[in-house]
């Protein structure tokens, strides 16, 4: 089953129709919002949840990351695809571009909490390829058939927020980082999505060029990112609906499968003898 992560504008996709809402509870309390559910087409069922809640009442470092993953591999969601509003470090990167990244640096500094391991239930997931290549694949193909391109082996970094980023770190970011886009959600999104053994992939929207630009009309602010995000959002929902109306999957014979669905296969550390019953619990739902 697919989940989708991203703001309330996305509900809106032709086709798609909300049949219920449902509030869960987890171990490490409330997910954002309810958890939609909705039909595509009449028969493809999808799961949407509201990232920074329904109102936009959360700001990234607010966001209960675990509770979200948790309550959509509850509910049986096998791949995830995301919509956020980044940042380019890039010139070829134009606000109102749609961006793949494929790889992440967590330059993440606050207490957010980015496993779900610990408290007696060891194990180190790989996350050398934190997102999913079939995915990641499969929207490029849905792109095409749009005329919607998207730049793609892109490496997005993450920042706390909610405070938008200095021109140092800026310049950091892109020149000795050597980062592409600039966000303040993926991590530890992307992460536990990788832990709960989920294919995992963000269309990013970009919405402005951070301020690594001499041009101080250029840098960023809040009026850029809701405007830009705004007409953008059309492009990423056309994408979405070419995507689900083929349910469009690469052939493995035009990219490496993805390991996704087994990244606990040699990660877990612990004897299952050992744990608890809430682990042990936990464990087997990150095995599904």
């Amino acid at each position: 089953m697919l989940g989708i992560i991203g703001g309330s504008g996305i509900y809106q996709l032709s086709g798609l129709d909300i049949v219920e809402e449902t509030v869960l509870e987890t171990p490490y309390g409330m997910p954002s919002a309810p958890l939609a559910i909705g039909t595509y087409g009449g028969d493809q069922k999808i799961i949407f949840l509201a990232r920074h809640g329904k109102s936009h009442e959360y700001l990234p470092h607010e966001v209960n990351y675990r509770a979200n993953i948790w309550a959509l591999k509850k509910l049986g969601v096998t791949r995830i695809i995301g919509i956020s509003a980044v940042g380019s470090l890039r010139h070829e990167f134009m606000p109102g571009d749609l961006c793949l990244a494929d790889q992440y640096f967590d330059f993440v500094k606050g207490p957010r909490e980015k496993s779900f391991f610990g408290g007696g239930l060891a194990a180190h997931v790989s996350t050398a390829k934190p997102t999913c290549p079939m995915l990641a694949a499969s929207l490029v193909q849905a792109g095409k058939k749009m005329n919607i391109p998207l730049h793609t082996g892109l490496t997005y970094a993450c920042v706390d927020g909610p405070r938008l980023g200095t021109r140092a770190e800026s310049l950091f970011l892109k020149n000795a980082a050597g980062c592409d886009l600039v966000g303040m959600t993926n991590v530890p999104e992307a992460f536990l999505s990788r832990e709960a053994q989920i294919c995992y992939c963000t269309i990013a929207v970009v919405t402005d060029y951070d301020c690594w630009l001499d041009d101080p009309a250029q840098h960023v602010s809040v009026e850029q990112v809701i405007s830009r995000y705004g007409a953008s959002l059309e492009k990423a929902k056309s994408l979405l609906g070419e995507f689900l109306e083929n349910d469009c999957r690469a052939s493995s014979d035009s990219v490496p499968e993805c390991d996704c669905r087994g990244n606990l296969k040699s990660a877990v550390l612990s004897p299952e003898a050992t744990l608890t019953e809430d682990k042990k619990a936990l464990l087997d739902l990150l095995k599904l």
